[in-house]
């Protein structure tokens, strides 16, 4: 920087102006008098300041002898002699002296007396004179603040209007690393460059303007003192006039508070750590899905902790077993991932579903060996390597700035089920102990999630297995009917229920129709439903009412205690073409008679099987060729959404339509009744005559 660049603006102002400055304050503080003395004594010209300092107007002053006027008869002989060596040897005196006022009172004035020389060579004594006790107040006010300058811990400065500094204290320079003489002249955004600081710039500016204060703002940023780390600072600005109004510059003063600052992030990590952990309660486990968990982790953590996820899980945890025989890797199978925003390093992760394996050195592949997860802070091209399925997927992750990553173990129930990794690209803060601990809480929690999804989804297929196995196959042999049957179970995270349907031929071409639900779910609901299906096939064979066989099935259920269930059972008998049927707790069947509209059958409803106490009641009614008869569960109509009325007038709508075969209207009720996410399972079963 040019010397003259660095000078104090009113410098810069007296060498490059051609109008006067304006006058300073401190001199009308200071009510300065001046006072000019002949070689004689003789008072020759006499200020207004003058007259306010020792009471005499210049009309009673000039021309008079300075020392009878303005000394006491004890001190004229001393002012006398400083008078005479001042006008002998040239040399100015300093100091106060006792004045005599016009109303009679003595007042001590500082003093400062040189000898000037007149165009004719007579000699002058120039008297400069202000009252001592305003001159030793001021002394102590302003060693008092260049003390409190000095030694404050606040930083403090002084800048021009055009934002030049004019002091600084030592506090001051030690914050901005910056001595106290490299300031001077120097501007702000020199000592302090960089968008940060533009903040307060934009602030003095301001104050400068409107003379508003402005107090506690706080900046944060990087200064030579300290330049590996942010610095918080709170400053305020005030501007500075004179008496007159004129504005001298603007002062600042600054606080450290960075360990203030630091504490208030830590806070603030640590409340967004705990809303995290609370949204990940919420959010994760919501269903009893393996895939549906582990994308809920992956959403919770990106991207309040993470910029890219991905979960991955043994593919023998999934199958429940000890993997492949001979398996030198495991293998896993990617879940889910989720990136921040849409990039190419997408492309990085496998797609759902996929099987991997990875290198023994991969942060997976050590989570799994030690049970520990594994945290990279500064990732280079090597260790990207490490968290990457490949070479070309560690390519797109440096492409897409990825620079920390950790890599997480599921564990539940003592068992590692899979691993979550997790990596920075946009976040510039690397991952530290706190975010690992917070990653480790949130795998935690998914991973319970994660193995109760993987058992329950085992016990369903079990389930699902099983009552399936219980389940009939048409009759092939029965001319006189034409049979559709269909079996839909809950949605995934639903158990298998106990519904279940049964035809069983009779002689002379009839057959019985059965369709039931036991209440309640699982291997035991379905247990039960095969009991009733055996015994139901038993009771067949005797030729019972439709109402009898209920009766012995009721007493059966009541045995199997605490189970009740609901049950159709109807006797189809051609050659009479008609149907005898009762009913216990089921939905009433529905019938589709030649060219007339589909209805309900009005049946004695009764009591569920297992309740006990009430007689059934069975009912015959006309079935003939082209005829349909409609059995099924309630899982096929009732929805939490609308009402059980509303969905049968639909399954009626439904089955007035033109024929078809009893399949293709399976397949039509079910398509249109039937939603993947129902809750309960469906049993369905149609029959129709045939024209002999």
């Amino acid at each position: 920087m040019r010397e003259a660049e660095r000078q104090p603006l009113d410098e810069d102002r007296v060498q490059g102006e051609a109008t006067a400055l304006g006058p300073s304050g401190l001199m009308d503080v200071l009510g300065v008098a001046a006072i000019l003395l002949e070689a004689d004594g003789r008072i020759d010209m006499w200020s207004p300041h003058a007259e306010e300092l020792f009471g005499y107007t210049a009309g009673e002053a000039v021309g008079q002898y300075a020392a009878p006027l303005l000394v006491r008869p004890e001190h004229r002989d001393e002012a006398m002699r400083l008078f005479a060596e001042v006008l002998e040897t040239g040399r100015s005196w300093s100091g106060a002296f006792p004045v005599r006022h016009k109303d009679g009172s003595t007042r001590l004035v500082e003093f400062r007396n040189v000898r000037l020389m007149g165009g004719g060579g007579d000699f002058y004594a120039l008297g400069i004179a202000t009252d001592r006790p305003v001159l030793r107040s001021l002394e102590r006010g302003l060693a008092l603040s260049l003390r409190l300058v000095s030694q404050s811990p606040i930083g403090l400065a002084v800048l021009d209007p055009e934002l030049r500094y004019l002091s600084v204290n030592p506090a001051l320079a030690k914050m901005h690393g910056v001595s106290e003489s490299d300031h001077i002249g120097r501007r702000f955004r020199e000592v302090l460059p960089g968008a940060r600081y533009r903040m307060a710039e934009d602030a003095m500016r301001q104050v400068l303007r409107t003379g508003t204060p402005v107090v506690d703002r706080y900046v944060v940023g990087r200064t030579p003192a300290d330049p590996g780390a942010d610095r918080a600072w709170s400053v305020s600005f005030f501007r500075l006039e004179d008496q007159n109004g004129h504005v001298l510059g603007v002062a600042t003063s600054v606080v450290d508070v960075t360990d203030r600052h630091r504490s208030a992030r830590e806070a603030e990590r640590a409340r967004r750590r705990l809303a995290v952990i609370a949204d990940g309660s919420a959010r994760i486990g919501t269903s009893l899905e393996v895939e549906g968990t582990a994308r809920e982790l992956a959403a919770v953590v990106v991207p309040e902790l993470a910029d890219f996820a991905a979960v991955d899980v043994l593919d023998s945890a999934l199958r429940d077993d000890g993997g492949e025989p001979g398996e030198d890797r495991p293998r896993f199978r990617s879940l889910a991932s989720r990136c921040a925003r849409p990039s190419e390093a997408a492309g990085a992760f496998a797609r759902a579903g996929h099987m991997v394996a990875y290198a023994p050195d991969h942060l997976a592949a050590q989570c799994l060996e030690t049970g520990r997860p594994g945290l990279i802070t500064h990732a280079d091209d090597r260790s990207l390597t490490r968290i990457a399925r490949d070479r070309d997927a560690a390519d797109l992750l440096a492409r897409a700035g990825v620079h920390t990553a950790m890599a997480v173990p599921l564990v539940a129930r003592d068992r590692i089920l899979g691993v979550v990794g997790l990596a920075r690209a946009d976040n510039p803060q690397p991952f530290d102990e706190d975010d690992l601990t917070l990653a480790c809480e949130l795998a935690s929690r998914a991973a319970v999630s994660i193995d109760n999804a993987r058992l329950h989804q085992q016990l369903r297929s079990t389930a699902e297995t099983l009552q399936r196995s219980l389940l009939p196959r048409l009759p092939a042999s029965l001319p006189r009917l034409e049979l559709a049957a269909r079996y839909c179970p809950a949605q995934a995270s639903s158990e298998v229920g106990g519904d279940w349907y049964d035809v069983i031929p009779l002689d002379g071409g009839g057959a019985v129709l059965v369709v039931g639900d036991v209440m309640g779910s699982g291997v035991p609901a379905a247990t039960t439903m095969g009991r009733l299906r055996t015994a139901t096939s038993t009771l067949a064979g005797l030729d019972l009412e439709p109402a009898q066989v209920l009766g012995h099935l009721d007493r059966i259920t009541r045995g199997l205690d605490p189970y009740i269930a609901t049950c159709v059972y109807a006797v189809y008998e051609p050659g009479r073409g008609v149907c005898r049927l009762a009913n216990a707790g089921h939905l009433p069947p529905v019938v589709v008679r030649a060219r007339k509209r589909p209805e309900l059958l009005e049946l004695p409803t009764g009591i569920p099987l297992g309740v006990g106490g009430v007689p059934f009641e069975s009912t015959t009614v006309g079935l003939g060729p082209g005829d349909r008869l409609v059995l099924y569960t309630d899982g096929l109509v009732e929805t939490r959404d609308r009402a059980i009325d509303e969905r049968l007038d639909d399954l009626l709508r439904l089955l007035d339509a033109p024929d078809e075969s009893v399949e293709e209207t399976c397949d039509r009720l079910l398509a249109a009744l039937r939603h993947p996410a129902d809750r309960d399972d469906v049993a369905l079963l149609i029959a129709r005559p045939r024209d002999p």
